[in-house]
């Protein structure tokens, strides 16, 4: 079909976390929506991105644990054989599942509409969509959104577009298990692909560029994972560059250099780059309609979302904030609110948190040590062993730690930092405490019930005044 559509309030570029935020927000005010996807509904999160990792997260922790057959398919019980793809039919089977229930079926049930074609913008301005199935639409709206999410980004690398690679998308569409798979990159993504792949069977091996893994964490919380995965037979290689990539017939011949030391060479069947995600833009035409874009291709917004250019927002990855899908979604519904509404409302990010899937996880929110002292705001911390939580002595798992920061001069909680099992439930705790600019010595009376992890805080709390090695069971 080719011919002009108009009489829009909001038009969105994308389908995933942002675009359905802030469809639905419109939609609830009674204004009139239309999406452009030019690839899958539902974006990353739910097709490529948090669903589909999470579930093989799950079923390689059944597998380590020899908890579970049944809920997984492929997954022997004990220790045994990974029917791998089973789990990837499973895996795809829940994708499709939620992908219809948060995504398609819910634009039918809201009444909005999803274009399938690939938008770039044109004088007006306004949409111009080479539809999927042939043809081409001019969209014309009041506003226009872009939530184009991103996607993997690899570094220049020798010989690397020539061999090839994995990214986080296409390692878990695999139609067997690698014997051995080298990972390059040590954070949130590139960890848990590593743990996913080694409790499933392959030999893994993390080469990092930085001098530690999770470089943006805590170091105690790097020195603290990193053991952890030698534990469970992961090689790591940190202050490490991967400078050349050669591939034949049987796998990859990798070559990386650490400061002045003789390179290192590895040998493996499957190569993963999973160096970070960049801004997905190209093909908009931004240029056309004066929407600027950063140094990493980001889209330039100011606090409220809007581009640089009139009656043009963005929200999502695609801005260059914090690569999350509660953020996302945050976004979305905020440009619903400042286009529609000439709301001008913003977003505070001094609380969010951030969680990577490893097990023990890690989780975030607030300043680390390092950011408070570089504010110039002096600094009182302290590092609490899992070996002082009841829950994890229960466990028989006492690897981790919880870090409390805080302002020195006043006791307010600034940062919480966790690695333990179930740390993503533990930081929402600290998240509450920080957005009420609770001081640590309110946390440590505040109640915390017996035989929890999230009693961890508490605990860490109390180390700032009291030795917590002498204290009773329940942390009273």
């Amino acid at each position: 079909m080719t011919g002009t559509r108009s009489g829009f309030d909001l038009a969105v570029i994308g389908s995933g976390s942002a675009a359905f935020a802030a469809a639905i927000a419109a939609q609830n005010k009674g204004r009139s929506v239309v999406l452009v996807e030019r690839g899958t509904t539902g974006g990353t999160c739910v097709n490529v991105g948090c669903v589909p990792s999470k579930a093989l997260l799950a079923a390689a922790e059944a597998r380590h644990g020899a908890q579970a057959a049944d809920r997984f398919p492929g997954i022997a019980a004990g220790a045994g054989p990974v029917g791998f793809p089973a789990l990837i039919s499973g895996k795809d089977a829940l994708v499709a599942q939620l992908r219809a229930e948060k995504y398609t079926d819910l634009a039918a049930g809201y009444g909005f509409e999803i274009v399938h074609g690939s938008a770039a913008f044109t004088d007006g301005p306004a949409l111009q969509v080479a539809l999927n199935d042939g043809g081409t639409q001019r969209i014309d709206a009041d506003h226009y959104l872009i939530a184009a999410g991103s996607a993997p980004w690899a570094p220049p690398v020798d010989g690397l577009d020539e061999a090839g690679y994995l990214t986080s998308t296409t390692a878990m569409e695999l139609g067997h298990l690698p014997e051995s798979m080298v990972v390059v990159g040590g954070n949130a993504v590139g960890l848990e692909q590593a743990q996913l792949f080694a409790r499933l069977g392959t030999q893994v091996t993390i080469i990092e560029a930085l001098d530690r893994l999770a470089p943006f964490e805590e170091p105690e919380i790097s020195a603290a994972l990193e053991a952890v995965l030698a534990e469970e037979g992961i090689t790591v290689h940190t202050g490490t560059a991967l400078v050349a990539v050669r591939r034949d017939e049987t796998g990859y011949t990798l070559t990386a250099t650490r400061g002045d030391r003789p390179d290192i060479e590895r040998r493996a069947e499957q190569l993963l780059i999973a160096t970070g995600r960049r801004p997905v833009t190209t093909g908009l035409n931004l240029d056309a309609v004066g929407v600027k874009t950063g140094p990493r291709g980001e889209i330039i917004v100011d606090e409220y979302l809007r581009t640089t250019a009139e009656r043009i927002w963005a929200a999502g990855d695609v801005t260059g904030h914090p690569q999350f899908v509660y953020v996302a979604a945050a976004h979305g519904t905020l440009v619903a609110d400042n286009a529609l509404d000439e709301a001008e409302r913003t977003l505070d990010y001094t609380a969010l948190p951030r969680v990577t899937f490893t097990s023990p996880a890690i989780a975030s929110v607030g300043m680390t040590d390092n950011q408070v002292a570089e504010a110039g705001i002096p600094c009182d911390c302290r590092t609490l062993d899992l070996a002082y939580v009841p829950r994890a002595l229960a466990n028989r798992d006492t690897r981790g730690l919880v870090k409390l920061v805080t302002d020195a001069r006043t006791g307010r909680l600034l940062g919480a930092h966790v690695l333990a099992d179930g740390a993503g439930d533990i930081i929402t705790a600290a998240t509450y405490a920080i957005t009420a600019q609770m001081t640590v010595d309110q946390l440590a009376h505040t109640w915390a019930p017996y035989l929890t992890m999230a009693e961890g805080l508490k605990l860490a709390a109390q180390s700032f005044t009291s030795d917590v090695a002498k204290l009773s069971c329940c942390a009273g």
